[in-house]
């Protein structure tokens, strides 16, 4: 296949996820009872506002919505690419805090921990007979790992796809919002739960113990890091949900712009400066375009002192009772019990269904 014929087909499966992720978007809003949403995160740092734009916003919304709601956090997954857990406990911590100053309810989403659930970690075992080694080869991640890591490629890294699909089938997660580069693991997941019912059967004849999850393909800004390039953890371009007023200023301030004083949002040419000009309006609830218009020829310093103003009165409630939370770690702990309390027994019935199916209950 060439490179033209590569694209083309990429662009063709994208075209039908989306088409698919709009009629699913559009039965959300009429029928939220039908549908159970999975997201997460792996607990390898602090959560930053490309998080909370990006992902965080939405799953809120979803909850609002009425989806019954799961978040996973993947404290197994953070050692599929590093030989230490670090700062483990602190960051699972830190980024509770973050979910619940955001809006995350956990009477309403159940938030748990990968590791607290041993029912879930079990179904790897039969979902890792149901995919081929040369599949998950083909898995976008897992090529990225071998042809650009320096480290070798462990087992957990390889089967990573499979874990992920765990996390998702557990509960019978029919939804989970992804981005486009996303979409290989989700047909992962559809494939497992396809393969299982077609090879170990069904406990109610009516219906598979595993449904097929549609992907979202949300509509979610694309904020890069200050530097202008991605916006990561590693990279320390980032402006954490936690961090103070006067923190957020002094990163501001070092932030990548570039020559030219008139300010225009040109995403294509200007990628630094129109990065702070989506931040400033995604806080105001704005047009960047607008934002460029009215600062004009007043140069990166005026448009970063907006943003800066901007940011800081848009994080200021958040970050207040962000303190109250982390303040208060018997509080945090208490949730994380219930949590993965509720998700343990759903995942205990799940592994029952699982062995029922393949006749392995005596």
């Amino acid at each position: 296949m060439t490179d033209r014929e590569t694209v083309g087909t990429h662009e063709a499966t994208v075209a039908r996820s989306q088409q698919r992720s709009d009629k699913v978007e559009a039965d959300l809003a009429v029928h939220p009872d039908r549908w159970r949403v999975l997201t997460g995160d792996r607990p390898t740092g602090k959560l930053h506002i490309g998080h909370y734009f990006g992902s965080l916003v939405n799953r809120v919304r979803l909850q609002n919505m009425g989806l019954d709601s799961y978040l996973v956090i993947a404290d197994y997954q953070v050692i599929y690419d590093r030989d230490g857990v670090g700062a483990i406990q602190e960051n699972v911590l830190s980024g509770l805090a973050d979910y619940l100053a955001v809006g995350i309810d956990p009477q309403r989403t159940t938030i748990f921990t990968h590791s607290a659930l041993p029912s879930l970690n079990q179904l790897l075992l039969p979902f890792l007979s149901l995919v081929t080694d040369s599949e998950l080869r083909r898995n976008p991640t897992v090529k990225d790992e071998l042809a650009n890591s320096d480290r070798p490629m462990s087992g957990l890294m390889l089967t990573f796809p499979v874990h992920q699909a765990a996390d998702i089938l557990f509960c019978k997660a029919n939804v989970v919002p992804v981005g486009v580069d996303q979409l290989p693991h989700i047909e992962v997941t559809r494939l497992i739960a396809r393969r299982f019912d077609e090879r170990y059967g069904r406990v109610d004849a009516e219906q598979p113990v595993f449904p097929e999850p549609e992907a979202l393909l949300s509509a979610t800004p694309h904020v890069l890091g200050l530097d202008g390039t991605k916006m990561s953890k590693s990279r320390g371009n980032t402006i954490e949900l936690g961090m103070s007023a006067d923190e957020t200023a002094k990163l501001i301030k070092k932030a990548k712009t570039d020559a030219d004083r008139h300010i225009t949002f040109d995403p294509q040419n200007r990628p630094e400066v129109s990065n702070l000009l989506l931040l400033t309006a995604l806080c105001e609830d704005a047009d960047p375009a607008d934002i460029a218009e009215q600062i004009g020829d007043g140069g990166s310093g005026t448009l970063k002192k907006r943003l800066t103003e901007s940011l800081n009165e848009y994080f200021a409630p958040i970050r207040a009772r962000r303190a109250e939370l982390v303040s208060d770690k018997t509080y945090l702990r208490r949730v994380l019990h219930e949590g993965n309390e509720r998700a343990s027994a759903v995942a205990d019935q799940t592994l029952g269904e699982v062995r029922e199916a393949m006749r392995m209950v005596y």
